[in-house]
């Protein structure tokens, strides 16, 4: 059992004591909910819903679920249960259409965030005597703030060096000694894979830790980058909608992330029915925010697939685990009729040993999807004989049939030609005209 939860008292609660938690602050979740924000008041009313009705976390299923467009339909403000003379700080999550998605904090909930972090950051061993290298963004992205506020909450030193600068990062890793890193999984792994080609060797470096978050990725990809950066990579979920990074968070098991159900209520339903799931069936992720005061949304639908997991856990945290992603309703791509996860392919990718540098391009030529997968080669499998790569080739077309249940084109292409990014990675172009 681990010694480090950051807040014992509730990472290791017992059932009955969470469920009081949880059901005295839906209950006055609700009636805020009601009573400041319009939008809310005009649904429950809709569905003949009183705040009264809500006795307990057990009748969260009565209430009806948010939707990203309806906070594009409120924009800017509208979900805001607090005047904006109440909010001490705003982030907004980019989108790829529309407008963005504007979040808003009181000083409470910027502190039940940064507890949220400071768990995270202490499941993952640190402590208040760790450097913590924050390589996330800062500014509306919710990851740099995030992550820093946590290192702070925990006691330990925030260094706040942001995305970008490859070099001068690893400088810093060099010269102040960081002890843990915090930034997506895929400029972790081109960190690694700089250091490697600068030749330097990670083992000397006090580095020991990752936490990782803000993308998918696979257990593939966290060996390639325990390998590349001879550390210990953690998973960390988030959402702005939600909070931002810490939602939940994996400890020493590293199979599942522990959900901060004090503050983040989780649910799993059927996405087309919207029923409540059971312990462990897959299914969309959803979250009521119990605790927050500037945005407390209802049963906010993810898009996440995933499922939740109440099995003790080694660590002694008695919180919920949700599994990790295993894509999301609205990145999932269909081909053909068939379902298609960027997930999958990583894991045949780096099941193969490739490391998880791709691009899927997808297009429709006389009225016929069509499926490529680019993949770098590595150092290791590079090579000029055209039969070698065909042959590799092949081997990773044959792994991604079997399983995708659709043929899909691979092209191999040399180390170092896809492009890299500091934040996260593009890893679909989807060219067709639907």
């Amino acid at each position: 059992m681990e010694n480090n939860c950051f807040q014992p008292e509730i990472e290791c609660a017992d059932l009955k004591t969470l469920r009081k938690v949880q059901s005295d602050r839906l209950v006055s979740m609700v009636k805020r909910c009601y009573e400041k924000i319009p939008f809310y008041h005009q649904k429950f009313d809709e569905m003949g819903i009183k705040p009264e009705y809500i006795k307990s976390i057990d009748d969260l299923s009565k209430l009806p679920f948010t939707y990203k467009t309806d906070l594009r339909d409120t924009y800017p403000f509208g979900l805001f249960a607090v005047p904006k003379e109440e909010l001490i700080r705003v982030h907004a999550s980019s989108g790829t259409t529309g407008k963005q998605t504007v979040v808003g904090y009181t000083k409470y909930d910027i502190e039940i965030w940064s507890d949220s972090v400071a768990r995270a950051i202490a499941a993952a061993g640190g402590t208040k005597e760790d450097l913590v290298h924050v390589a996330y963004g800062y500014g509306l992205f919710t990851g740099g703030l995030g992550i820093h506020y946590g290192a702070e909450r925990l006691g330990a030193t925030a260094l706040p060096v942001s995305s970008g600068n490859t070099a001068r990062q690893i400088q810093i890793f060099q010269d102040y000694e960081s002890d843990i890193l915090c930034c997506t999984p895929s400029y972790a792994a081109y960190l690694g894979e700089t250091c490697r080609d600068m030749g330097i060797d990670t083992k000397e470096l006090p580095l020991r830790a990752g936490i990782f978050g803000a993308e998918a990725w696979s257990e593939g990809m966290r060996e390639n980058i325990e390998k590349l950066l001879n550390i210990k990579a953690y998973d960390i979920y988030g959402l702005s909608e939600i909070a931002g990074p810490g939602v939940a968070y994996e400890c020493c098991e590293q199979n599942g992330m522990h959900v901060c159900e004090d503050y983040f209520y989780p649910e799993i339903i059927d996405s087309d029915t919207g029923e409540v799931l059971p312990d462990g069936q897959q299914g969309e992720l959803v979250f009521t925010c119990i605790a927050k005061e500037a945005l407390p949304l209802v049963r906010y639908r993810t898009k996440d697939i995933c499922s939740l997991s109440h099995e003790k856990c080694s660590c002694g945290r008695t919180l919920v685990k949700m599994m990790k992603p295993q894509g999301r309703t609205d990145d999932m791509l269909v081909i053909r009729g068939v379902n298609v996860f960027p997930s999958q392919i990583e894991y045949v990718l780096t099941k193969l040993g490739m490391e998880p540098n791709y691009l899927i391009v997808v297009d429709r030529v006389n009225n016929h999807d069509t499926l490529e997968v680019q993949v770098e080669m590595t150092a290791n499998t590079f090579s000029d004989s055209v039969k070698v790569i065909n042959k590799l080739e092949s081997k990773i077309a044959s792994e991604l049939k079997t399983t995708l249940n659709i043929a899909a084109k691979v092209v191999l292409v040399e180390p170092k030609t896809l492009a890299r990014s500091e934040g996260k990675a593009k890893r679909v172009l989807d060219n067709r005209k639907l």
